[in-house]
Parts: C-alpha cells; sequence; structure tokens
C-alpha cells in the first residue's frame, strides 16, 4: 500500500470483537450474539459492548449480568459514533463489528482472519442471512435483503472483491480505521435503524450508506488495498416483524435513496453509484424472471422499490443543488493514543 503498510503475521492471531447496543428491547439478542462469539474455533481477545450515553438502564444491567465484556460509553451520535468509539477502545490489530441482533457461526471469525492473511485487505465481510422472527411475505424479494441489512441477491461482487462491507459482520484493520479517521457520522450513518427524518426536506440525514461512504474513503487513503466478501463467514441476523411490512419496505427505499444521492454528492457519482449501476441491471432481469413465474407480487415489489428510491434519490440531488447544505465532512482522526 502506498500509504502505509499495515502490520501481518503473529498479530493476526488476535481480534476484537464490537457490539453495538443502544435498547434494552434486545436483550436477548445481545446476549445470544455475545454467546456466539464465544464460542468460535478462532477465539477473540476481547469482546466490546458499546453503549450510548445516557442509556444507564443498558449500560449496568450489562456490567451487573454479562461477564467477560468490557462497556465502553458511546457520547458520539448515530451507530456511526459507536462502531467509532468501539475501535478506540479495542486492542487487537484487526477489529471484527458484530450487531447486537445478530448470531454468528462457529467458523465465522476464524474464515474472516483467514481472508485477512493478505496484507492487502483493508478488511472482509460475511454472508448475512435473515433470521426471521415471521415467515417473510411471499411479495419480499431477496433483491432488496439489504433492506433488512442482509446479504442480497445480486449484491456486486468482482474476483470476491465489493466496493463495501455490510455492517452487521465485518472486519477491518485497525490502523485502516484509525488513520482513516473511523466512521464519519457527520453526514447520515445508522445502518436500518429508521430515524425521524423526512426524506423528501432539503435538509435529511440519510440513516444508511455509512459503511460505504467508509469503505471508499479508506479505499482513497490505502491505494491498492481491497475489500473482500467471504462468503463461508456467516452469520444469521434477526428480522423483526415491523421489517416484513410494505411501510417499512418503502420507507427503507427513501432513506437508501437519499442516502444514495449524499453519497454521490460527497464522493463523486463514479465511486458512489459504481456498484448501483450493475445491481439495476439485476433488478431489471429479476423482475423479468418473476413475471414469467407467474410471482406477480415480487415482480411489482421489485418495481416499487426500485421507483422510490430513484424518486428520493432524484428528490434529496435538486434539494442538494439547491440548497447546498454542508454535509459530509470528513472526522478528523481518532484518538490512538
Amino acid at each position: 500500500m502506498e500509504h502505509s503498510e499495515i502490520g501481518v503475521g503473529k498479530l493476526l492471531s488476535d481480534v476484537s470483537v464490537v457490539i453495538c447496543a443502544y435498547t434494552l428491547d434486545r436483550w436477548n439478542d445481545l446476549n445470544a450474539a455475545i454467546a456466539s462469539v464465544r464460542e468460535q474455533t478462532y477465539p477473540a481477545r476481547e469482546i466490546l459492548v458499546v453503549v450510548d450515553d445516557g442509556n444507564e438502564a443498558l449500560q449496568q444491567r450489562v456490567e451487573r449480568e454479562i461477564e467477560g465484556v468490557t462497556v465502553v460509553v458511546n457520547t458520539r451520535p448515530r451507530l456511526s459514533g459507536a462502531r467509532t468509539s468501539g475501535a478506540e477502545m479495542a486492542t487487537a490489530p484487526i477489529i471484527v463489528f458484530l450487531d447486537d441482533d445478530a448470531i454468528a457461526d462457529p467458523t465465522w471469525l476464524g474464515h474472516l482472519m483467514e481472508v485477512l492473511q493478505d496484507s492487502r485487505v483493508l478488511g472482509a465481510g460475511g454472508h448475512i442471512d435473515p433470521l426471521w422472527r415471521r415467515s417473510p411475505p411471499s411479495w419480499f424479494p431477496p433483491e432488496f435483503n439489504w433492506i433488512i441489512g442482509c446479504t442480497y441477491k445480486g449484491m456486486p461482487v468482482h474476483n470476491g472483491q465489493v466496493r463495501n462491507l455490510l455492517g452487521a459482520s465485518m472486519a477491518v484493520r485497525a490502523d485502516v480505521i484509525r488513520q482513516s479517521g473511523g466512521f464519519s457520522s457527520g453526514w447520515g450513518g445508522g445502518s436500518t435503524r429508521l430515524g425521524q427524518h423526512d426524506v423528501g426536506d432539503a435538509g435529511v440525514v440519510a440513516e444508511a450508506c455509512d459503511e460505504t461512504e467508509f469503505c471508499i474513503r479508506a479505499s482513497r487513503l490505502f491505494p491498492g488495498g481491497t475489500w473482500v466478501y467471504c462468503p463461508e463467514a456467516r452469520i444469521r441476523h434477526v428480522v423483526p416483524p415491523q421489517r416484513t411490512t410494505w411501510r417499512y419496505f418503502v420507507r427503507r427505499c427513501q432513506i437508501e435513496g437519499a442516502a444514495k444521492a449524499m453519497l454521490a454528492g460527497l464522493m463523486g457519482s463514479r465511486d458512489g453509484l459504481n456498484s448501483e449501476r450493475r445491481y439495476v441491471r439485476t433488478l431489471a432481469h429479476s423482475t423479468i424472471r418473476n413475471v414469467a413465474a407467474g410471482n406477480l407480487g415480487r415482480a411489482f415489489a421489485i418495481c416499487i422499490g426500485l421507483a422510490v428510491t430513484t424518486a428520493a434519490y432524484g428528490r434529496a440531488r435538486l434539494a442538494r443543488a439547491r440548497l447546498r447544505p454542508t454535509m459530509g465532512q470528513y472526522p478528523a482522526s481518532i484518538d490512538t493514543t
């Protein structure tokens, strides 16, 4: 790498796992996630549970009832800030992020660490299967699994490489996170947690694409570095019933479209939308196949999802061009002391 050389060798036998938690409603899921990390064939050096500042009930319960974890209090906004706070406190050269409502297969860490033996790899992500709490509706297309934070059909992968990782399961070199300034909470962030913003508002802060922005920014900082998709590293991501409704589907598409507009404005259309262009071709082919198979509900959902996302993208681009809001500033380098 031209910017700096990332250390490899014996240090790669060590990894910190960061789990960001924000609600007691996921208490059982959080415990299941931690248990799955403890059962890995490749043991982690430490497990850090990041809790939002002010959520004293969750913080105290984790400290009281879960042994062997380090509790980190996050004072930054949104999930992107929590990830950065966790990275600051991690002591291993590889930092792996796992959602608090995800369960990792026993070989998950081992497969990710195997990929990272290549010094050119900045980070690696695994395959994310949905763990449905209620049977998914027949109309829900697997091409839109990104809505529920899972690996989706048609995800652009070229020779095992991807433009960006999915936040529910991603391993990143600690030096890459620190030298790139961490995950930016100044322009968006928040993964699939829906906020209160009106995506039609020119001042919207779309709660999506923080992993995409980070991976593009880090790739520019470390030319020649790659992000790798490792399908053998599998986790299951909980999908609650409220995420299987038409309302959630449409709302999430709106947020994604607005976020992609900001991403393109910040990073340029080439990096910001390159994967999306290929994905649109996948959607067109899937629509035709579903119509031919008589699955009109799924074909309709694909068309609606694409139309809503595109419309939200267009509105946000027009609003950004008209008002030129101050957005997308890169964060200062996080403390490495």
